[in-house]
């Protein structure tokens, strides 16, 4: 039987990492291959903050393709529409019938990128959707995916927070109302090992920098 082929969304982070672990475990879809938005000023990935450098070295440990769309800084919304409309050509010319995305439960999101998708023929999924955030956050964690904070909204999170494990200790130190998994914009991560990895990311922290009202904590191939 022919597995229909999808690419994920691949932002870096621990979401999007633990959508494709997830997804490898159920064998009705083939993952193959990730599709990521770097910003062309800084050759990093939008929102995230993390060096171009270091999701390839991700993809790399995961043995799948990296589609790249790269944006301005700022980005029109029709900008990255359109761009985002082309790289979805690219993928329905590799036999690519779905996306898939880590997002956990905003719906005005999900209903976004559900026309986006529809308009171009391809269907998105949601492994990990309406999930508990805290259990979820620690499913991740007692499985083994192991990620820092690489940038934070400082208006709901203390700065000394950016570049911080994400681990159990994190969580219990998370302000009151902070999602677990951040999933409201409080933060965003780059994930450096876990189950879907053939090898860990070896990474040390740079300077912590802060940019159009948000703290990013650099992180250099070690």
């Amino acid at each position: 039987m022919v597995r229909p082929k999808a690419w994920l969304a691949w932002s870096s982070g621990k979401d999007s990492a633990w959508a494709l672990w997830r997804t490898q475990q159920n064998a009705d879809v083939e993952v193959a291959g990730l599709l990521t938005t770097i910003t062309e000023t800084f050759g990093r990935v939008t929102m995230h903050g993390v060096r171009e450098e270091l999701v390839e070295a991700q993809t790399q440990a995961l043995g799948l393709p990296l589609h790249r769309v790269f944006i301005p800084t700022p980005c029109p919304n029709e900008v990255y529409e359109a761009e985002f409309e082309r790289i979805l050509g690219v993928a329905k010319e590799q036999g690519v019938t779905a996306i898939i995305f880590g997002d956990l439960f905003l719906a005005d999101l999900r209903e976004y990128r559900e026309r986006q998708l529809a308009r171009a023929g391809l269907t998105a999924l949601f492994p990990l959707w309406t999930q508990e955030t805290a259990a979820l956050a620690r499913e991740m964690i007692r499985n083994g995916l192991r990620a820092c904070l690489a940038s934070i909204d400082p208006r709901k999170m203390p700065r000394e927070l950016c570049g911080a494990a994400f681990d159990e200790a994190l969580l219990a130190a998370l302000p009151a109302g902070i999602d677990p998994c951040g999933e409201n914009g409080e933060f965003h991560t780059f994930a450096w090992d876990g189950p879907m990895f053939d090898r860990p990311i070896a990474v040390c922290l740079g300077e912590t920098v802060e940019r159009d009202g948000f703290v990013f904590r650099d992180l250099v191939r070690n």
